[in-house]
């Protein structure tokens, strides 16, 4: 049950009861998921991490916290789904456009756009809340395909560095939906 309202005009009305239809699972409600600990971020690369919020095994998308204290780089890539991306903190972009992302931008990635995300040096560590639909579709210096990492290499990620810091593995088994 969320706080009582006080003075809010709907104080008073009542929830729905049995609000969950049949074989609904309940939401995910992570408190504070742009959170400064460390732990609670998965290492992507040697110089970037990820919080996962929420995935979805069957339908390989993900939401996550992308985040770096310093300068950052995530491999060359591209997408063949569509990416949202909305910036909490820090200075990031790709070196293929013409924009710098800071707090409060938002970017929607087209299907097919390879790109290599970068994170600037900045007061604050690049936070960036990702929804992430299918592989990334790894690419060579030249832009083409070198490999690939879909939502089952991103659990086995997650699990792995989730045991190693004491939460266990099945700690990211919480966030399937």
């Amino acid at each position: 049950m969320p706080e009582l309202a006080k003075n809010e005009f709907w104080k008073g009305l009542k929830p729905i009861e049995n609000c969950l239809m049949p074989d609904s699972k309940p939401e995910v409600y992570l408190p504070d998921v742009a959170t400064d600990d460390l732990k609670m971020y998965v290492p992507f690369t040697e110089t970037v991490s990820s919080r996962p919020l929420w995935i979805s095994p069957s339908e390989n998308r993900w939401c996550d916290i992308l985040m770096s204290t310093s300068a950052g780089l995530v491999n060359r890539h591209y997408h063949p789904h569509e990416v949202f991306a909305y910036t909490i903190s820090g200075k990031w972009g790709y070196l293929e456009h013409d924009w710098t992302a800071t707090a409060g931008d938002f970017v929607y990635e087209t299907p097919g756009e390879g790109h290599t995300l970068v994170a600037y040096e900045h007061d604050e560590p690049m936070k960036v809340f990702f929804i992430v639909k299918g592989p990334l579709i790894w690419l060579n210096d030249d832009g083409k395909p070198d490999g690939y990492f879909d939502v089952h290499d991103y659990i086995a990620m997650c699990r792995k560095h989730y045991e190693e810091i004491g939460l266990g593995a099945s700690y990211v088994d919480n966030l399937f939906r």
